[in-house]
This record gives C-alpha cells, structure tokens and sequence, in this order.
C-alpha cells in the first residue's frame, strides 16, 4: 500500500465519520498513477454500499480532511465501494472469509502456477489456506502472495 502513514492519518480523520454514518473503512489508499495522485477510500456495511453512502461520506470527510490537511500534494478523492471481488487486505477480512470463495495470485509461480481459486480454508500466523477445486490445499504466506480477492460474482445475479 503505498503511503502507509498519509493513509494512517487519513484513516484517524475518516473513521470517525464512516462510524457515524454507519460505514466500515475496508481500506484507504493513496497512490500515484502518472502525473495525478488518488485517495481511494473504501467502504462497507451490511446489506451493500449505495451511491448515497459514498456521496455522504464524500460530504462528511471534505472540510475535515482540507483543515487537517494530511496530505501536501494536490490530489482526487474517490470514495467508494470495494465491489464484489473486494481485495482481502487486513487480518480481519481474512478471518472474516473463511468459507467462502478467493481468487488468489502468487508472486512467484508454484509448479509453474500463479493463479489460483477455491475456498478459504483458514487464515492462521499471516499463512492463507485455499482448498482448491481438486480438493488439495495451498498454503501460502501472506507476503507471498500478490493479491486476494473474493470470487463471489455470479453473472445470473444481474440477469
């Protein structure tokens, strides 16, 4: 996550009013792509976020963010919602996914793989454990893993 402490501060200002809304902050990231630099908040809460949520919050977080003015350099703020393959980022979404279905990418290949899916078996010591679709299991350490992120789209949820 690039930023780690601008994104610590940021997370102090925003939380507050992601709480009081009724939001959860899934993650925050600040990042540059080409010349522009972006703070991406994620949110979520049960039941799905609306459009109204992430307007609210736009709303609610402006002023506070440009008083404490956390971050020097011009930037865009996007608030929105993690989507349906949300990224597992923090320990607890981890543990709260356990049974349900990850994509999972590797940084290097194991047995000439990267790519893998399945269910989330367990989350232990910073250690990912996917059953995958022949019944076998992956252990992968956390810092091994390029990214993983649920694989609970289903295209006849939108028809």
């Amino acid at each position: 996550m690039a930023g780690g402490s601008t994104v610590n501060k940021v997370n102090q200002i925003v939380f507050p009013f992601a709480e009081e809304l009724g939001l959860e902050i899934w993650d925050i990231r600040f990042v540059k792509e080409g010349a522009d630099r972006y703070l991406r908040i994620f949110i979520d809460k049960p039941g799905g976020v609306t459009v109204d949520d992430c307007v609210d919050l736009t709303h609610a977080i402006s002023k506070p963010l440009d008083e404490a003015d956390p971050i020097k350099e011009s930037y865009m703020l996007e608030v929105s919602s993690p989507g349906v393959e949300r990224e597992l980022v923090k320990d607890e979404h981890f543990e709260k996914s356990i049974g349900k279905k990850v994509m999972l990418r590797t940084i290097r290949p194991i047995n000439n793989v990267r790519d893998f899916s399945g269910v989330l078996k367990a989350y232990e010591n910073k250690t990912v454990t996917v059953e995958l679709a022949n019944s076998s299991e992956l252990s992968v350490n956390r810092s091994e893993v390029s990214f993983v992120k649920l694989d609970d789209f289903d295209i006849n949820d939108f028809i």
